[in-house]
């Protein structure tokens, strides 16, 4: 196994993170998420229980404001490999949905307003307003099919009052 953190350092998150999993204190989250794992976390965002950030790398993780990231939902900034490993930061954008049994690796930007379908492997960056899905992931809708969902929506929902 590569020497790449402390064991304590290692330690000390993972009793925050189970400590974090299990609380139903949205602010409570957040607070040891910034203060003990040095995460970057947006106002207004919410982890849903069983969230797993990475326990080796957590500070390279970065979720904006007012996202939400869905039930069991893995996010990882290393990769250990046979011959290798890979670190890379997590950039979650402003008013993401990610949905429950979501994986997200190493180096993966997520842009604003994205969906992330439940049980997505997030491989690679996810286009701002775009919804995606699968294993792998692929792009169901673009931000432009998204903002005309979203107009035909809303016009047949005028209609009806």
């Amino acid at each position: 196994m590569y020497k790449t953190v402390s064991f304590w350092k290692v330690m000390k998150n993972f009793m925050v993170i189970q400590l974090a999993r299990y609380t139903p204190f949205l602010g409570m989250k957040n607070w040891l998420y910034r203060v003990f794992l040095r995460m970057k976390v947006g106002k207004q965002s919410a982890f849903a229980l069983m969230v797993m950030p990475d326990v080796m790398f957590p500070e390279k993780i970065t979720i904006g404001t007012n996202s939400i990231i869905g039930y069991n939902t893995t996010m990882l900034a290393h990769e250990y490999l046979i011959k290798e490993y890979r670190i890379g930061d997590v950039i979650i954008g402003n008013e993401v949905l990610i949905g429950a049994n979501s994986t997200i690796l190493p180096g993966v930007t997520i842009g604003d307003k994205a969906v992330v379908s439940a049980g997505t492997l997030v491989h690679k960056d996810v286009p701002a307003g775009s919804f995606v899905g699968g294993n792998p992931m692929k792009i169901i809708y673009t931000k432009e099919e998204m903002e005309e969902r979203e107009s035909t929506f809303s016009n047949r929902e005028g209609e009806s009052t």
